[in-house]
């Protein structure tokens, strides 16, 4: 057999690559150990400060501190919405090893529904994950007794002290108070988080929503140090939260009481107002509701009930609700003759029952069907003409009337400080084209004059008309809020808004006012049935708001007429009414007459406030 040997070339290959393949294993160590090197030096040395922040912020949670939200009193100290102690079950996701389990236990244990797991479920989805987040925000005292019995099984899941916005007068302040609710998806997205960190609740109607900014107050933090499940060990630092200051309103609740139940049966609405500053005494509607359970979150079905209730009790009569005025227009109507459409007090107008336009057979009724009789402006005032007034209202033309009533705030907002309030409407030929597309009529001009077809108003508007009445012209604004305090025990009175002035020649509103006391006083007044006791002068003037048009075939008095079809009662008064302290507007809906029924309303809401001011 014959072998052939190694030769010496190929040992020396195979030396030489063993040895390139050592270099090239010695060269790979050292690289790799300069790199570790390396990046030993840039996380020790380099990137210390923000790695160290990165460690800290494992053992180191921010905690918001929602601040205490502010009080609101009416203008004798008593609480209007006040923050009571109440202990809300929270959990904390990422503490919770199973969420959809621990839910569901904690459903049986303490008869959770699903509108609250959904609601935790959306408060949830927009938290951080460290967060608490509640998922019922007040306990009973059985419902915390059977959690804590079980509490080891629920780790993340704790009892929190919170407080918790109430309403002592419920239903007596919801329209003008208002209500907190749980802040919506849609309010979140405006908000400033920083803000509004660990807060659920928000200012949803009322002197609530419009002084949210002032009211909540500012959020603070505190820096807590955690161990490795996440629980906190120690308090690093904190930024106390500075709490919302303290609301103080005009509005008198022992009046807001007599008005409230001064209206009886009838819906309807009340409105008080200081003549010269223009502060707000009382603002009642009614039916109301009670704004505690929308605090939580009303329950649907709650809800809906108060939705289908045919009285509307969600409804802000006084600055929603839009009634024909009615001859409560009539002092402005007389004002207008007077100032701009050169009438002579004296001049007198025969009223036989009707009126009729030149050429026209249609008949403008007169709430007398006998008629009056011979009448000049302060009797008319007086008795409620209402030929008198459809002759005036033909002689001054409807752009005179529009410009004139407008000056008294008809067809306009306000300006009080609260959300939601209709502008009313006085109308023109120029709104009916644009509104209606037609042209304006004659008639239409002798119905705006005692305040019926297209005219409306709010019972708001009425009152602050009463009241610039009452201040000789001076225009004033409505307010609901006098002052606040801060945390800081500084009190900020709210200055009173700019007034301008209707100039009226003095002895054109002396004539007016007469009359109006006439309205009371005289054995011939529309609301004289409210004078026997009075110890003050009213200067006031009844109206009926018709609800539906009587044919001219037809007698109303002499109709059987639905309840829901008969007039709205009105009565605008200011007393007394040689210094006035208060200007009222009342509605009743469907209550008739305003002397016999809106008219008693208004004296005994007067009558206490003039008391109140001379015990």
């Amino acid at each position: 057999m014959n072998y052939e040997p190694l030769s010496l070339k190929d040992q020396l290959l195979e030396q030489r690559i063993f040895l390139n393949r050592i270099v090239a294993a010695v060269l790979l160590i050292i690289a790799a150990t300069a790199g570790l090197g390396l990046r030993l030096v840039y996380l020790q040395v380099v990137g210390h400060e923000h790695y160290s922040d990165l460690s800290r912020d494992n053992q180191v949670k921010i905690s918001p501190l929602p601040p205490p939200r502010g009080l609101i009193f009416d203008r004798n100290g008593e609480v209007l919405a006040d923050n009571v102690p109440s202990y809300s079950l929270e959990l904390i996701p990422e503490r919770v090893p199973n969420l959809n389990h621990t839910l569901e236990e904690l459903k049986a244990l303490i008869n959770l529904n699903d509108e609250e797991i959904r609601r935790f479920n959306a408060l949830k989805g927009r938290a951080k994950n460290f967060e608490s987040v509640p998922l019922r925000l007040q306990l009973g005292e059985e419902e915390m007794a059977r959690f804590y019995v079980h509490m080891p099984r629920f780790p993340g899941v704790e009892v929190r002290s919170r407080s918790l916005r109430t309403y002592p007068y419920g239903d007596l302040t919801a329209h003008v108070v208002g209500y907190v609710g749980r802040i919506s998806e849609s309010e979140l997205q405006k908000l400033d988080p920083s803000v509004y960190s660990g807060t659920y609740h928000i200012g949803k109607s009322g002197v609530e929503k419009t002084y949210e900014s002032v009211l909540h107050g500012k959020t603070g933090y505190e820096e807590l140090e955690t161990n490795v499940q996440g629980r906190a060990i120690h308090v690093l630092g904190q930024a106390p939260a500075i709490p919302g200051a303290d609301l103080h309103l005009s509005l008198d609740i022992k009046l807001q009481r007599t008005a409230f139940d001064a209206l009886g049966d009838y819906d309807g609405s009340v409105v008080a107002i200081e003549p010269r500053s223009g502060r707000v005494l009382t603002l009642v509607s009614k039916p109301s509701f009670d704004p505690n359970p929308f605090v939580q979150g009303i329950p649907r079905a709650q809800y809906d009930a108060l939705q289908r209730n045919p009285d509307r009790p969600l409804y802000n009569r006084a600055l929603r609700g839009v009634y024909p005025p009615g001859s409560t227009v009539k002092p402005f109507m007389a004002l207008a003759g007077l100032e701009v459409g050169g009438v002579q007090a004296a001049h007198r107008t025969y009223c036989p029952g009707f009126f009729r336009l030149p050429g026209v057979e249609h008949k403008y009724r007169d709430w007398r069907s006998g008629g009056h009789g011979s009448v000049d402006l302060k009797y008319a005032i007086t008795q409620s003409c209402d030929v008198y007034f459809y002759d005036l209202a033909l002689h001054l033309g409807i752009e005179r009337m529009h410009d004139y009533l407008g000056r008294f705030g008809f067809g306009n907002r306000s300006g009080i400080d609260l959300d939601g309030e209709k502008t009313g409407l006085y109308p023109s030929p120029e709104w009916k084209r644009k509104h209606r597309k037609q042209h304006w009529f004659p008639g239409e001009t002798l119905i705006a004059g005692i305040g019926q077809g297209y005219v409306g108003a709010t019972p708001l508007q009425l009152a602050r008309a009463t009241a610039i009445l009452a201040n000789q012209g001076t225009v004033i604004e409505p307010r609901v809020t006098d002052r606040l305090v801060s945390s800081l025990a500084l009190e900020h009175p709210y200055p009173p808004p700019p007034t301008a002035a209707i100039e009226i020649d003095p002895g054109h509103w002396r004539t007016v006012v007469d009359a109006m006391i006439d309205v009371v006083h005289s054995q011939s007044g529309t609301a004289k049935l409210i004078a026997p006791g009075l110890t003050y002068h009213v200067a006031g003037k009844t109206g009926t708001a018709q609800v539906f048009t009587v044919r001219q075939d037809q007698e109303y008095k002499k109709m059987h007429v639905k309840e829901a079809l008969q007039d709205h009662a009105w009565f605008i008064a200011f007393a007394p009414a040689e210094d006035p302290k208060i200007a009222v507007a009342v509605i009743a809906e469907h209550g008739g007459h305003g002397g016999s029924v809106a008219a008693p309303i208004a004296r005994a809401v007067i009558d206490q406030y003039l008391k109140s001011l001379n015990p």
